[in-house]
């Protein structure tokens, strides 16, 4: 079966509930993502309690969706000599994701997931090891035998990594997988997100309404057509309204199962985790599509990143009735 190799920022996950207004006091954008250095995480730290932990990334939190799901996936990724790094690499392991991980004195990458009531997710981040990953420390060794490499938008913090992974895919004939990440991920890099755009570096493009909003300047429906421009398949993900696919001219409208949101943490990582497992297996564009509203499904309706294996298991016999009905 062919492989998928994903690249970005090794983060914890630390999930906590919060009030709409403990949001506004934080003035920063609702359902965005923000940068925080040291000093400013420790600050939001203070000011939330019972926190979950969970190992995430979300590059990773896909690699982990697509190893459960029966596909050979690899990550790549910098920790720090850390707790949190060492969690962060068992998991990848226990979770069947064959890891390159390198080490660094900074401490590993950690996300503030603040949850408010309405299952919107808000994301104060700290990049720390994760953003220190160079291309001489991982080569080209890791993408020889894969077929697909999978980006998060994260990586355009750290362009020189970047640019470099998509230069050894291209000549290495693999597939680019980008998804964007966050509206402020797109606001903060516009000018190596346009590069690339401009290279016709990106295969796959995949946002949710907000970043395709911001990266086209056109709504939802208007700007999957703008997508399909830049890359030979574009996704918009529209939450609970499921989702947009477009191959050049050809546009589908995938729907989302019914059902109730607890925590969006993580619901675009592992809908590309299911969209990835059609893909890797050559399955018709709407057929990916409905594994991955299932697979997004699954994890909105628990608390964090990761579906317990009851879902999977579920998601196992999704997976399974839609090859069958492909022979």
């Amino acid at each position: 079966m062919k492989r998928a190799v994903g690249i970005g920022a090794a983060l914890v996950d630390l999930v906590a509930s919060v009030s709409e207004e403990w949001i506004v006091r934080q003035k920063k954008p609702k359902g965005g993502m923000s940068l925080m250095n040291w000093g400013e995480m420790g600050r939001i730290f203070g000011n939330v309690e019972d926190l979950t932990t969970i190992p995430g990334g979300s590059a990773s939190n896909t690699m982990i969706g697509l190893a459960k799901l029966g596909a050979p996936a690899r990550f790549i990724c910098k920790v720090g000599n850390d707790d949190l790094g060492d969690i962060y690499s068992q998991n990848l392991y226990q979770n069947g994701v064959e890891g390159y991980i390198r080490k660094s004195a900074t401490p590993t990458g950690r996300v503030l997931s603040a949850v408010t009531p309405d299952a919107q997710r808000t994301m104060f981040t700290y990049l720390g090891a994760s953003a220190e990953l160079l291309p001489t420390e991982i080569g080209d060794a890791p993408f020889h035998d894969a077929d697909v490499v999978y980006l998060e938008g994260y990586l355009a913090y750290n362009p020189s990594m970047l640019l470099h992974c998509i230069n050894v895919a291209k000549s290495s004939g693999l597939d680019v997988v980008l998804d964007c990440g966050s509206f402020g991920v797109i606001k903060d890099c516009r000018f190596i997100i346009d590069k690339l755009i401009e290279d016709q570096s990106i295969d796959v493009l995949i946002a949710n309404e907000d970043e395709a909003r911001v990266l086209t300047s056109v709504e939802e429906d208007l700007a999957c057509s703008e997508m399909a421009k830049i890359a030979r398949i574009a996704v918009v993900k529209l939450g609970k309204e499921g989702s947009i696919i477009g191959e050049k001219d050809n546009i589908l409208r995938i729907n989302t199962p019914d059902i109730q949101a607890v925590d969006t943490t993580g619901a675009g990582d592992l809908w590309a985790a299911g969209f990835l497992y059609g893909y890797l297996n050559d399955w018709p564009l709407e057929k990916c599509g409905e594994l991955a509203s299932a697979t997004a499904s699954e994890v909105v309706q628990v608390i964090g990143s990761i579906i317990p294996d009851t879902g999977y298991e579920r998601l196992i016999k999704i997976r399974d009735k839609i090859a069958g009905g492909l022979k």
